[in-house]
């Protein structure tokens, strides 16, 4: 009779285990940290100049005024492109064109949300104007003048309990 033997594989070998204890960690030294001044010299940023807000129903827009050529963004659109009506993009546009001078001199960005064109374009329209005021105050008098300054606090109103709407009743019903 023959018997063979198998070799023990490396998973069936006990694990020799030392019994020196682990090296003590040595802390770490502070990482030294470079200065962010030579990089931010590097970078040209083009910081807001003022910001303005506006509300009109639902919709709200956040406006930013930064020096440069004139060009007027709504959320990273053109404004002719953004806003679809000639009534909406004069309403969005009514301080600008206002002030000529001005719209050379600094470039507009606006993040609009809520409600739809038409009171985004009256919330853009607000918040441009407030946004204009804190660079030039002169320029007051001229948009007061105009009502673009004037908030338009109108909002729709909300559907009681036991009414069809907001005004409107079930209809009455004899028999």
């Amino acid at each position: 009779m023959k018997t063979t033997t198998k070799p023990l594989s490396k998973s069936s070998t006990p694990k020799a285990t030392s019994a020196a204890p682990k090296a003590a960690a040595q802390p770490k030294a502070p990482a030294v940290k470079k200065a962010p001044a030579a990089s931010a010299a590097r970078k040209k940023t083009n910081a807001p100049v003022s910001h303005g807000v506006g509300r009109r129903k639902s919709s709200v827009a956040r406006v930013w005024l930064r020096t440069g050529k004139g060009t007027f963004t709504v959320n990273g659109k053109e404004v002719l492109s953004y806003f679809d009506t000639e009534v909406s993009r004069a309403s969005a546009l009514a301080p600008w064109t206002m002030l000529p001078h001005l719209s050379k001199e600094f470039d507009i960005e606006v993040n609009v949300n809520g409600g739809g064109m038409n009171s985004q374009a009256d919330a853009v329209k607000l918040g441009v104007a407030r946004a204009v005021i804190e660079v030039r105050d002169d320029a007051r008098e001229v948009l007061r003048s105009q009502g673009l300054l004037t908030v338009d606090s109108r909002i729709k109103e909300r559907k009681k309990y036991g009414q069809k709407g907001a005004r409107r009743k079930f209809q009455f019903v004899k028999r």
